[in-house]
């Protein structure tokens, strides 16, 4: 019988897991099709939606497959949710990859909130010069404080651009370095980053270079974490909790590699 693996990504967790196994099983690597550009994948990719939970299990049956893995993004509730459901629903084995939250520092100015709305509304009255790392579908917020100036960094053109009267976009795709965070930081006068808090090395430079310029960072908290399956947190754990549901997999596969 040849398993057959299918990952939920659009995380460096996905590709790099991806990467791990390739070769081992017949793989696919679902991507919600959100990114115009997506990062290059090492193995089959199926792009969009499977029409929610049951869609997902109607595919999983179909496709004969053997393990779901949900590495998606930590604030990709209902993605996770469905997922739960179908790999009840079809009796298929569920791994959830959720890398850890990012954890308060000594010299962090954070506050911690519980939507993108109440992080807008935390910066206040007053005019603030913001730095925004929210995704490119979640910044209508922005509109009900205009009195701010917005700095906005997204993978792709948010368009079409924000009715505000001072707003700037960059285009930039991490992993992005502290230094180069605190000089943009600078340049731009930011006195208040808004975030989410999506753990994982590749975007946590904004958060140290915040605590190095002792700018105010709002963070959005975390939903619940995913319930059902087996949880784990590191790619590394997820090719051993996969040798255990799969033996025939190797779990001596290189090292993983930075997301």
């Amino acid at each position: 019988m040849q398993h057959h693996i299918l990952i939920l990504g659009g995380t460096g967790e996905a590709r790099n897991l991806a990467a791990r196994l390739e070769g081992q099983c017949r793989l696919t690597l679902s991507l919600a099709g959100r990114t115009r550009n997506p990062a290059e994948q090492p193995v089959p990719v199926r792009v969009g939606g499977f029409g929610g939970a049951a869609g997902l299990e109607a595919w999983l049956r179909r496709e004969g497959v053997t393990v779901l893995v949900d590495a998606t993004h930590p604030f990709a509730a209902r993605i996770t949710a469905n997922a739960a459901a179908a790999a009840r629903a079809a009796g298929v084995p569920l791994i959830a990859l959720c890398r850890p939250a990012w954890q308060r520092q000594q010299g962090d100015r954070w506050h911690e909130v519980g939507t993108v709305a109440e992080a807008v509304a935390a910066l206040g009255t007053a005019p603030r010069r913001v730095f925004v790392a929210f995704g490119r579908q979640e910044l209508t917020p922005l509109l009900s404080a205009p009195q701010h100036f917005y700095l906005v960094r997204s993978v792709d053109p948010v368009e079409p651009p924000l009715a505000l009267p001072s707003i700037a976009y960059l285009l930039a795709r991490g992993p992005f370095a502290k230094d180069g965070e605190e000089t943009l930081f600078r340049r731009y006068g930011i006195d208040a980053v808004l975030a989410k808090n999506s753990g994982g090395d590749a975007t946590y430079a904004k958060l140290a270079a915040a605590r190095a310029l002792g700018i105010e960072v709002v963070l959005v908290r975390r939903p619940p974490s995913p319930e059902g399956g087996i949880i784990v947190a590191t790619v590394d754990e997820a090719v051993r909790a996969l040798t255990h549901v799969v033996p025939a997999l190797s779990a001596s596969a290189p090292a993983e590699r930075g997301a």
